[in-house]
Formats: C-alpha cells, sequence, structure tokens
C-alpha cells in the first residue's frame, strides 16, 4: 500500500451488534480503500471486551478520558444504573 492510499473502517449501518453461539459478541465492519469497497469482516468481542468499550465510549460521550474501568465506582454514570437492572441470563 503507497502512502497516498487513504483506508477506512466503518461499521455496516445495516447491521446491528449481535451475539454469537459461543457468547461473543459481533460487529460488523466495511473496509475501504481510497473510497471503493475492499472487504467487510467482523469484530468479535467477549462480554468483558465489550462492556470495557462500553464503558470507555460512554466516558468518551461525555468528553471524559476514556480509560480502562476496573471497579463499579469508576463506571460512567450511564452504566452504574443497569448493573441493578442487568438481565439474569
Amino acid at each position: 500500500m503507497s502512502g497516498s492510499e487513504q483506508v477506512r473502517v466503518s461499521r455496516v449501518p445495516s447491521k446491528p451488534v449481535r451475539r454469537e453461539a459461543d457468547g461473543s459478541l459481533a460487529i460488523d465492519l466495511w473496509f475501504r480503500r481510497d473510497g471503493a469497497f475492499e472487504a467487510d469482516a467482523a469484530l468479535r468481542l467477549t462480554p468483558a471486551e465489550a462492556e470495557t468499550l462500553h464503558a470507555q465510549l460512554c466516558c468518551a460521550l461525555d468528553d471524559d478520558t476514556a480509560s480502562l474501568i476496573t471497579r463499579a465506582a469508576n463506571l460512567p454514570a450511564c452504566r452504574k444504573t443497569t448493573l441493578t437492572t442487568r438481565r439474569q441470563v
């Protein structure tokens, strides 16, 4: 790939995040090079990875520094209420 080529990755807008049979979560992605479709793939996350990403996105949306969340006290406000209302599997 030359230095002038631009590669972009974006979510496939028509496909929702889904849970796979093994419990992982899949996010469908499109890869484009210089504006032309190149390939697609799925980003697969464990539930723990998805929780961390969700918490980091909440922080980023709240304009806080997204960091690895390790304690419930550090969770952003959007996650604190869902800990007690999470659906039991």
